[in-house]
């Protein structure tokens, strides 16, 4: 098998368009790797505008990362409380904290850099309540890698594309999936896709009457689904910390 046929026949087509119409805008997505999933856990279940500030007010009330680990988590929860489920996220990154203390013996996740990817992943993985996604989130926009987080507005356009089918009945994306899709996504292409689905996902391609006469991708869209009266979620189906939930949602 010749070695781009295993990639999407449109692949490259919607990129081309994607970038066109959105400008691969990040997200205000973060380049230090810590901070990168600080600002991941404070955008839990929160909206944009708010989980940005939430973030902010987190920097400020602990400058550095020394002052975050020597904080108590009812401290940290401070801050969160604008954001919502500050109780959740405070301990969360209370046990993130401490696990990177005790693995690195500073709260940091610099060595990160000189890990290879599969490395890195298996290292943020292993985490308290950090998932693939969220990994592959850190390792993108934080260390430049050519991962490619699969967060629900990607999933749900590459099924629309028909790039790729859900493995499970409710449609939902499994880590295995995640790993079939970032495996049809052209390496160089990674990260332009991913930030640019995201934008298309929430301006246009929206789970709910997706706005398909609007659409920049239309010419390459098998609809699959669209039709379709989405799923209803349930409570295992719904977006954990860690594992479905960054600041690429809504």
């Amino acid at each position: 098998m010749a070695a781009s046929s295993r990639y999407p026949a449109t692949v490259r087509e919607v990129a081309a368009a994607l970038v066109a119409r959105y400008a691969d805008f990040d997200h205000y997505n973060l380049k230090d790797p810590l901070d990168e999933l600080l600002f991941i856990m404070c955008s839990t279940k929160t909206a944009e505008t708010s989980y940005r500030a939430t973030f902010d007010q987190l920097k400020a009330a602990f400058p550095t990362p020394r002052d975050l680990a020597e904080a108590p988590a009812e401290y940290i929860a401070r801050p969160l409380v604008a954001g919502g489920l500050s109780g959740t996220k405070s301990r969360a990154i209370r046990a993130l904290l401490d696990a990177l203390v005790v693995h690195f013996g500073a709260p940091t996740l610099e060595p990160l850099r000189d890990m290879n990817d599969r490395d890195a992943e298996a290292f943020l993985t292993a985490l308290p309540n950090v998932g693939n996604k969220v990994a592959r989130c850190v390792l993108l926009y934080a260390l430049g890698r050519q991962v490619f987080p699969v967060d629900t507005h990607c999933w749900r356009i590459a099924c629309r594309l028909g790039w790729v089918r859900p493995t499970q009945k409710d449609g939902r994306c499994v880590p295995r999936d995640a790993d079939r899709l970032q495996a049809k996504i052209p390496p160089e292409l990674r990260f332009s896709l991913h930030v640019n689905l995201i934008s298309l996902g929430r301006e246009i391609c929206t789970a709910r009457n997706p706005n398909c006469a609007a659409c920049p991708i239309t010419l390459w869209c098998r609809r699959i689904g669209v039709a379709a009266r989405p799923a209803r979620r349930t409570a295992s189906s719904r977006d954990e910390m860690g594992t479905a939930s960054d600041p690429l949602m809504d």
